[in-house]
């Protein structure tokens, strides 16, 4: 098959960048060897906000705790029994080829799907994502554990559940089940939850933890699982169900890159700021090693479309990436945390302020805070953490992105009574 452009790998990132080229009018191929849309729309960001959403509801006394209809509305409504013909028919009837199975760079322009080569005339977009980073511990391998792959597939509750790594993931799983009824315990080898966040949001989920029942323990090193007829048992905890939740890893290797001079042992493939990898190729999201974030993907998408293309490009810039903890509370964050800030030897300041001495907050009886840092004058880090978090971090996001001055941040007028009033308090408070 010869073509202008193959996309080796079609999440949310490749999905975007072959559609729109195929849509401009190009010959592209979409390599994928599992469904189109990728990770998040089957086993990610959509479902498992389905599942927190219900669990909230659930804590709220507006559910029962039946675990059924949510698993069934995950099926049915989200991924189509993890069916991806609607994804599918969307690229093909933009114009574009899907090309299923595993595909392989095998030379410049070149990549290789079973016994079909595919060459490119304009270059390779890399959109191959990444997948659940399984740790080598003894007497793991050839247990049935869970990544976040069959937890949201999963049928049925189990009685009681481990959640090996207190990251994001691991997080927002554990209080869905504990919510829907498990007995969970979460193991974290770092010395707080959400480790890559400030500390106070580590402290913040535990603290929510502790009240709802989820047992902590961070600190924790594991160094063997066995599996029996109780189910399995680490650091001397014993449940039904393993969830496996310690980040996610790129096989650059299975996508035979040396073929093009990058090192397939690398961690992550390096870019330029227009996301060029080497001379006709470029690699986006998870690949690239910036954040495993479906918005990260896209914003990187974007950038290698207009690039294709020949249209005005921007280069990617990464000193205000955003991301959200689900858990309730929510904990939204972007730019650096103080500990990064201080670690590049900055003038820091922080502004903090609990939520609950905002009115909104007093009135909703909630837990949270925002934390500012600031450095020469603006914001490079903000973390808003309560209800809406995420929604609270918007205003901050653009802040830090625009590099805007703390003094014009401090002389805005902020909407009274709103959780994100709390951001002009943090404000005054890096100013003392």
């Amino acid at each position: 098959m010869d073509v202008d452009v193959i996309v080796l790998g079609m999440g949310p990132g490749g999905e975007d960048v072959a559609g729109r080229l195929a849509e401009a009018g190009l010959r592209v191929a979409g390599v994928e060897a599992n469904l189109v849309g990728g990770e998040c729309p089957y086993w990610g960001c959509i479902p498992s906000k389905m599942m927190l959403h219900a669990a909230d509801q659930v804590e709220k006394g507006a559910l029962p705790p039946d675990w059924g209809p949510l698993a069934r509305r995950i099926r049915e409504e989200a991924t189509d029994d993890w069916n991806d013909k609607v994804a599918a028919d969307r690229f093909t009837g933009k114009g574009g080829h899907l090309v299923r199975g595993h595909g392989r760079i095998t030379g410049a322009g070149e990549v290789t799907v079973g016994d079909q080569v595919i060459r490119a005339s304009r270059g390779i977009v890399i959109a191959s994502g990444s997948q659940p980073a399984v740790p080598p511990i003894d007497g793991l391998e050839g247990t049935p554990y869970w990544t976040n792959h069959q937890a949201i597939e999963a049928e049925t509750v189990p009685e009681s559940l481990i959640v090996l790594g207190g990251g994001a993931v691991g997080v927002e799983l554990a209080q869905v089940f504990s919510r829907f009824g498990a007995r969970v315990t979460v193991l974290e080898g770092l010395d707080r939850l959400v480790a890559i966040e400030e500390p106070e949001a580590g402290e913040l989920i535990a603290k929510a933890f502790a009240d709802e029942g989820i047992d902590v323990r961070t600190g924790v090193k594991v160094s063997r699982v066995t599996y029996g007829d109780d189910g399995f048992t680490l650091a001397g905890v014993t449940a039904r169900r393993l969830l496996v939740a310690t980040g996610r890893r790129v096989d650059l290797k299975a996508l035979g890159v040396a073929a093009i001079g990058l090192d397939e042992s690398a961690r992550a493939i390096p870019v330029d700021g227009r996301m060029r990898a080497a001379e006709g190729v470029w690699a986006l999201g998870d690949a690239v090693g910036k954040g495993a974030f479906t918005h990260m993907s896209m914003y990187h998408a974007d950038i290698i479309v207009k690039e294709i293309l020949g249209q005005p490009a921007y280069e990617a810039e990464y000193h205000a990436v955003p991301r959200v903890t689900f858990t309730d509370p929510e904990v939204g964050a972007v730019g650096l945390t103080e500990a990064q800030a201080r670690e590049k030897g900055l003038d820091v300041r922080v502004g903090f302020t609990d939520l609950a001495e905002s009115t909104r907050g007093w009135i909703a009886q909630a837990r949270g805070f925002v934390k500012l840092v600031a450095a020469d004058g603006v914001l490079i880090g903000a973390t808003s953490a309560g209800p809406s978090g995420g929604e609270v971090l918007s205003m901050l996001t653009l802040a830090v992105h625009e590099r805007v001055p703390v003094r014009r941040l401090s002389q805005m007028i902020y909407a009274y009574p709103t959780f994100h009033r709390a951001v002009s308090a943090a404000l005054a408070d890096l100013d003392r």
